[in-house]
């Protein structure tokens, strides 16, 4: 597993350009050998480097066979990057995008300013922009060639300036710091509102020391040929189908196949989303019985959905499958404790009763809401002698082993990097020290100027705050390198959360902080390699990666916040507005920063949550001594952090698993196995197909009648559209 990536999927379309023979001697490495069909622009249905020696298609197999056959190697840099039209789409659709993620986090329903969305967007706007704007490559308006009108408009809007640098700045500001969630508590809960400029900073100092991070270890978590990134691969081809060889026959073949499921998709989700809900889960079990509360809690689940076959068709089949294992044992484990005659499942069954199970506040032992401001001082620090009249949260069963699983997770992950890629990223990291990275991108990026080092470095130091920062650090390449690898990523949350109780006990406030630093600034790192290999995918300058970062609107939050403050704090909220984010954020603030002595120390009724990382650091060692022995049973495609992390996957709402793993099968194995080379030229342009129609369609069904602008417009009952829940199940309350 340290050499070969046997699972990872490929891309759909082939490299749309190719290396010319000065390219190929460029590269200097016998790693990578090219045999070329055609000359740079032209495209053909045969390759030598595609074929195995009786004239098949050959398997994606490796991150090798992956980096040079199925992403293009061209670049132009003399193509421009910095001009208006660069900035103006980016800070425009940054500013969208940080207002539409901002409001999106106390809504109700499910809906993300996606990727795809803002690149169709960019497109669209750039191509606008090319015509109208004068300069000198506008036809129409042509202006004198000087360097002003050349900032204006150069001439065709290109991959470089258009799709990346933009999509980078854009999409970075539709991800909400974890540092917004943190102040809506502050203001929700603790009735303490930050310093404007103090919370800027705070902000700012969150997502930079993430960046910093990412960029100080770019040479083992981004340049290597096996910092794969497959959720990358559809905003790549997405990249293909819009900028290049757009006059070929083949491309223009894909380009119609791309557009036309894409328009198809957008059509057909208005059915099961709208008029007929029918469609998006069906029971038959609930048919026949329709009055029965237990076939509801067994084979329900269509009305709370929310759930997509996101990944299906480009995640690595050993992740899907170690992802429907642990789901199947979440399935067991959630059955086996509501049915067990234990004093917990008593408890479960209280509470499942009660209005607050899925409530993201954390209820009393009778199903009451938690006052948590009954056991706090003025300054926010746990009160013993409250604590003992108010009495401990009780959490319910499917919460608890939830955190069970994601301890054994993180336990896990530490161990299963380790054994299976800590040989790969050692030497990764001493090839990026020499300086002898050989990966065919990162070669080709040598004609752009690098950012230095200190550039990264002044961002981190800036921003260091000891022990928060330093467990950022060790765990950013553990985690960058599973998602890289296997499309996974590891929660950390958690257990950032208890090494804040250990070191600042009794206080939830500063818990939050701590969390602050220790989770999001990993998350922010994460984000960033992805970015910087997005931009050697694409040939993007680094140094237009680096200044593409954004950030987000810290006054959108406090507008919110101030105008729809019961609602927030309420338990069901509205159909409109929602504070359930920040309500869980504050839950376990709370469980960890005020209780984590009384709830999870060794012998109290959640001891077992913190002991589940002891156990976690065990369970790869069994598949990977197996390995050892048995070579080829693929015991090295068990992905056992992702096993347990899917312990607790059922404990909110019941996704579509099937369908996923039905296209999971269908793509991975029979598509990738059987037909090769549709696979290689089609199947992550499906998947960025259907992923972008869906998502397009979501956004405008939210705004349109699905009350994302304010009001909802139900669509009239009638069979396919039933009263109550979609798949004719009993309504439970």
């Amino acid at each position: 597993m340290a050499t070969t990536i046997e699972v990872l999927p490929a891309v759909g379309p082939p490299a749309l350009e190719y290396l010319d023979e000065k390219d190929e001697k460029a590269s200097d490495t016998k790693e990578h050998v090219f045999n070329v069909d055609s000359d740079i622009g032209e495209v053909c249905d045969d390759r030598a480097i595609d074929l195995d020696a009786d004239g098949k298609e050959k398997p994606i197999v490796t991150a090798e066979d992956w980096s040079t056959r199925l992403i293009s190697l061209h670049d132009d840099p003399t193509l421009p990057v910095w001009t208006f039209r660069l900035w103006f789409l980016a800070l425009g659709l940054s500013a969208f995008g940080a207002v539409l993620g901002e409001i999106f986090t106390f809504r109700p329903q499910t809906v993300y300013v996606s990727q795809l969305f803002l690149q169709i967007a960019s497109f669209g706007l750039g191509k606008i922009l090319e015509e109208v704007i004068p300069g000198p490559g506008n036809k129409r308006f042509k202006m004198t060639d000087s360097a002003f009108w050349r900032f204006m408009n150069p001439g065709p809007f290109n991959m470089q300036q258009g799709e990346v640098g933009i999509l980078i700045m854009a999409a970075a500001s539709t991800h909400g710091a974890l540092a917004i969630n943190i102040f809506a508590a502050d203001d929700l809960f603790y009735g303490f509102t930050p310093n404007p400029a103090i919370a800027i900073f705070t902000l700012l100092g969150s997502q930079l020391l993430g960046y910093g991070l990412a960029g100080m270890m770019r040479s083992f978590l981004v340049y290597p040929t096996y910092c794969v990134f497959p959720n990358l691969i559809p905003t790549i081809q997405m990249f293909d189908v819009l900028f290049r060889n757009q006059d070929n026959v083949l491309q223009r073949k894909r380009i119609k196949f791309f557009w036309a499921l894409f328009v198809g998709i957008f059509i057909w989700e208005w059915i099961p989303e709208y008029f007929a809900p029918v469609f998006t889960g069906f029971s038959i079990f609930c048919l026949a019985r329709q009055n029965s509360p237990w076939v509801t809690r067994i084979f329900g689940g269509a009305a709370g959905s929310g759930g997509s076959a996101y990944g299906a068709l480009f995640q690595p089949l050993s992740t899907q499958l170690s992802l429907f294992t642990g789901v199947l044992i979440c399935i067991l484990a959630f059955t086996g404790t509501y049915a067990t005659n234990s004093e917990i499942a008593g408890e479960v069954r209280e509470i499942i009763r009660s209005s607050n199970f899925f409530s993201n506040q954390p209820p009393t032992r009778d199903g009451r809401r938690y006052n948590q401001t009954l056991i706090l001082n003025d300054d926010f620090s746990l009160n013993l002698e409250k604590l003992e009249v108010q009495g401990l949260p009780w959490f319910s069963a499917s919460y608890t082993i939830t955190k069970i699983g994601t301890s054994l997770s993180f336990g896990a992950t530490l161990t299963h990097m380790a054994l299976w890629n800590g040989k790969q990223v050692w030497e990764a990291l001493k090839s990026g020290q020499r300086g002898d990275c050989q990966d065919p991108h990162y070669l080709k990026m040598k004609v752009y100027k690098e950012v230095p080092f200190w550039w990264y470095g002044a961002m981190f130091v800036t921003w260091g705050f000891f022990i928060a920062v330093g467990f950022a650090a060790i765990f950013l390449p553990v985690i960058s390198t599973l998602y890289a690898i296997l499309c996974y990523v590891p929660g950390t949350e958690d257990i950032a959360r208890m090494l804040g109780a250990g070191l600042i006990p009794g206080k939830p406030q500063a818990n939050m902080y701590f969390t602050l630093y220790a989770y999001n600034s990993t998350e922010q790192g994460r984000s960033m390699t992805r970015d910087l290999k997005m931009g050697q995918y694409t040939k993007l300058p680094p140094r237009v990666t680096f200044t593409m970062q954004s950030l987000i609107n810290y006054v959108i939050m406090k507008t919110i916040v101030s105008t729809h403050r019961e609602i927030l704090t309420s338990v069901q909220g509205t159909n409109t507005w929602s504070g359930a984010t920040v309500q869980s954020f504050n839950s376990d603030a709370i469980a960890w920063g005020a209780l984590a002595k009384q709830l999870y120390s060794p012998g109290s009724t959640y001891g077992i949550v913190p002991l589940s990382i002891i156990i976690g650091l065990f369970v790869p060692i069994p598949f990977y001594v197996l390995h050892r022995y048995f070579p080829k049973a693929h015991f090295d495609s068990v992905i056992t952090p992702m096993i347990c992390s899917e312990i607790g996957y059922l404990s909110g709402t019941f996704p579509s698993l099937f369908c996923t793993f039905l296209l999971c099968l269908f793509s991975q194995y029979y598509l990738r196995k059987y037909h090769g080379r549709w696979f290689r030229k089609y199947n992550f342009l499906m998947s960025a197909a259907l992923d972008g129609g869906t998502e397009v369609m979501t956004f405008v069904y939210s705004f349109a009648v699905g009350g994302a602008g304010g009001k909802t417009i139900n669509f009239p009952n009638w069979a396919l559209n039933p009263v109550g829940n979609p798949d004719y199940c009993k309504r439970l309350t």
